[in-house]
């Protein structure tokens, strides 16, 4: 991961040393938890997604330390080290069947760095890509096992247990591995700007892969309560790890140079050079005040500091993701809708919801339909307009996709002319329109059909709007995405 200046805790993963905490017990197949986590069932054939074996991602970790050790003790972007990394598992990618395409950074990077690699599997839609990425290269000062070997190697993993299943596809996968990413995101960033627009609007998703075997680590996931982030959450959450937002590496990897151009993003990381605090320790284990990885950046960043267990449910948490995201599963491509729609009942703040998001809150003069928080749209008594929307993905394996609502309309209006309003949208594309006219003295259980929208991000708005004169609260709670 990309170091931020000024990143204050840095002094203390120095002060600490190298080699100290050790990792946890292997964690080799998908069911296998620690004492600190709720034993689960989730097996590959519930969603399809097989298990990635860990000790072939360790194979491919040993590699990179061989190449390290053969070329001055690290793999810079700028070094023999790197160059040597990219020939690894690009020979490895194209006996799988992957079309292989070293791209160099023309523009951007630093002098003399190596190229990208970018590796896309030639199966599914190739209108709707999803994107899976780490960042190859490491820092001078030694061999980025953690930092970024074990992204790099649950990535390669993944993507061959993916050319040896070969299942059908729905969507296309593409997977990359960037060069200069500790010199400033440099090789991502290249990528994302020699796109053209329509190139862009084809990636449906990218996801990234930073330090996931910090050996003091924690379970972060990038943009937790978003659409992107839901099978991620949902395969950690299985294994009851209970993961949080990843603020420390807001900004500092791979993903940031997508987010940049509107493209959703999220990904796993176990934590580098911030301390665990002793709520985090209670939940996963570890040590509290203590660095994530207190090798970060530094010559003992070598195969002996690397969480095995971390390394494992990472990359399991990969393989479900894709073949969540573009794996035909038999079922037209799967009908999961668990957290497709996030924070839907508006608790966790106001994330990943856009627009005016004031108007989501615990607001006195009305009430949750459940917990404590809603959204109230309209209400003023004046010509007024708020709107709230979020970026979902509908399965299209459901044979009916439904977005559910509970909605509660207070008017000061009489009578049956639609004075005031409160529509529903798809994409720009009304699909309810209610008014004071449907006002009701509770909330109502409501929805709109969304099946149209199978296989395909759409963007969900909700609207009220008063005009001049007399009140009308369009007050919104728990919205959910169901499928049949």
């Amino acid at each position: 991961m990309k170091r931020r200046l000024a990143l204050a805790s840095l002094s203390l993963a120095v002060a600490l040393g190298c080699g100290t905490l050790p990792a946890a017990a292997a964690d080799t197949d998908r069911s296998t938890t620690t004492s600190t986590t709720t034993t689960s069932t989730t097996t590959a054939s519930a969603n399809a997604a097989p298990d990635v074996d860990v000790t072939k991602v360790k194979a491919h970790l040993t590699e990179l330390s061989a190449i390290a050790g053969r070329n001055g003790g690290n793999r810079r972007s700028t070094g023999q080290g790197y160059d040597d990394s990219v020939a690894y598992v690009k020979g490895r990618l194209q006996a799988a069947g992957y079309t292989v395409t070293e791209q160099p950074c023309t523009s951007g990077c630093t002098s003399g760095a190596g190229p990208n690699l970018i590796a896309e599997w030639p199966h599914g839609d190739a209108n709707d890509v999803h994107m899976f990425g780490a960042h190859l290269d490491g820092v001078s000062a030694g061999p980025g096992m953690n930092d970024n070997g074990s992204g790099s190697a649950a990535l390669l993993e993944t993507a061959l247990t993916l050319a040896q299943q070969n299942p059908t596809m729905r969507d296309r996968v593409r997977f990359a591995w960037w060069t200069d990413e500790e010199q400033g995101l440099n090789g991502s960033d290249f990528y994302v700007r020699s796109l053209s627009s329509a190139e862009r609007s084809r990636i449906k998703a990218y996801y990234n892969f930073d330090m996931v075997a910090s050996v003091n680590g924690g379970y972060f996931i990038n943009h937790i309560t978003s659409a992107a982030a839901a099978p991620m959450k949902a395969y950690w959450d299985s294994l009851g790890l209970q993961p949080e937002e990843n603020t420390e590496g807001a900004g500092r990897s791979d993903d940031y140079s997508f987010e940049q151009y509107g493209i959703p993003t999220s990904g796993y990381a176990m934590g580098a050079g911030a301390r665990k605090t002793s709520a985090q320790a209670a939940k996963w284990g570890g040590t509290a005040g203590a660095s994530y990885d207190p090798c970060y950046h530094r010559s003992c960043d070598t195969l002996s500091n690397i969480n095995t267990t971390g390394l494992d449910r990472a990359a399991d948490g990969i393989a479900h993701t894709l073949w969540q995201r573009a794996v035909d599963t038999g079922a037209g491509g799967g009908c999961d809708t668990a957290g497709a729609v996030a924070n839907g009942g508006f608790e966790s703040g106001t994330a990943p919801w856009t627009g005016n998001t004031g108007a989501i809150g615990a607001h006195s003069g009305q009430s949750a339909h459940g917990g404590t928080r809603f959204a109230w749209l309209a209400g003023y008594g004046s010509t007024r307009t708020e709107a709230i929307g979020q970026t979902v993905t509908v399965p299209s394996g459901c044979a009916r996709v439904t977005l559910g609502y509970w909605l509660h309309i207070d008017t000061d209006e009489s009578g049956s002319t639609p004075y005031d309003r409160f529509t529903v949208k798809a994409d720009g594309s009304t699909l309810a329109t209610l008014s004071n006219a449907d006002a009701r003295s509770g909330y109502v259980q409501r929805s709109v059909d969304l099946t149209a929208y199978a296989g395909r991000q759409v963007t969900v708005t909700f609207t009220g709007s008063e005009d001049a004169s007399l009140q009308t609260s369009f007050v919104l709670d728990d919205v959910t995405l169901q499928g049949a």
